[in-house]
């Protein structure tokens, strides 16, 4: 499943980006696989977008223990990410160093009584989107996050991109439409990224959502890395 991942060259794109997408790394099967779990009962919360102005659609909060799946991209993922992430803390001289694995970070998270689960699955159908957000959930947050898309655009659904948007000092921000392939998975920023000036690194602020769908239904799987209070 990640095997085959070059994690030096994605690491170099995550920090030239502040976001990279990793192909096929999920078969059809297993994306049809987290998608049935939709209506199973192993979540510990349900939002209605629109209830509180998020956008127009439905996610659901995993209750531990997750899905073998999502546990083992969860803690799989996070040590490559931690080293980018620890570099990012060193450049723009932030006092915070990440633990070489996921459940020193999840005791971290539940010392500060952040002990709830993070990861969330997302329906939209035709109408629904994501208004521009960040996922922080409290003090304690690691700097990226994943999206697996579980539907293949233009044949399951159309519309629907996923939203980056750079909000860079004194500049205009930057918008990126990112049309990942079922099975693709999406990792980026959760809150910032650092960029090189002429006089060391500084921070450009990043926010995502999800345009507009016009037909059919797209499901994604978000993975965040640290829990919530």
């Amino acid at each position: 499943m990640l095997e085959n991942i070059n994690w030096k060259n994605t690491s170099t794109e995550l920090s030239d980006k502040g976001f990279v997408t990793l192909k096929s790394v999920l078969s059809q099967a297993q994306c049809e696989e987290l998608i049935t779990l939709y209506d199973k009962p192993i979540y510990r919360s349900t939002i209605n977008m629109a209830r509180y102005q998020f956008g127009l659609g439905e996610y659901k909060y995993f209750n531990y223990p997750l899905p073998n799946l999502i546990q083992k991209l969860r803690n799989d993922v996070y040590p490559h990410l931690a080293k980018v992430a620890n570099i990012w803390s060193n450049v723009l001289n932030i006092n915070t160093i990440f633990p070489e694995n996921h459940d020193e970070l999840l005791a971290i998270c539940h010392q500060n009584e952040q002990n709830r689960p993070t990861p969330l699955i997302l329906k939209y159908t035709e109408g629904g989107y994501n208004t521009l957000h960040q996922d922080l959930y409290g003090d304690i947050w690691f700097p990226f996050q994943m999206v697996i898309f579980l539907n293949q655009t233009q044949k399951d659904y159309t519309g629907g991109e996923f939203v980056l948007v750079e909000q860079r000092p004194r500049m205009q921000s930057v918008p990126i439409v990112l049309t990942p392939n079922q099975g693709d998975i999406l990792i980026f920023t959760t809150n910032f990224r650092p960029v090189k000036g002429t006089k060391g690194y500084y921070r450009t602020n990043m926010r995502h959502g999800v345009s507009k769908v016009h037909s059919g239904i797209r499901h994604t799987l978000g993975i965040i890395f640290h829990d919530a209070k």
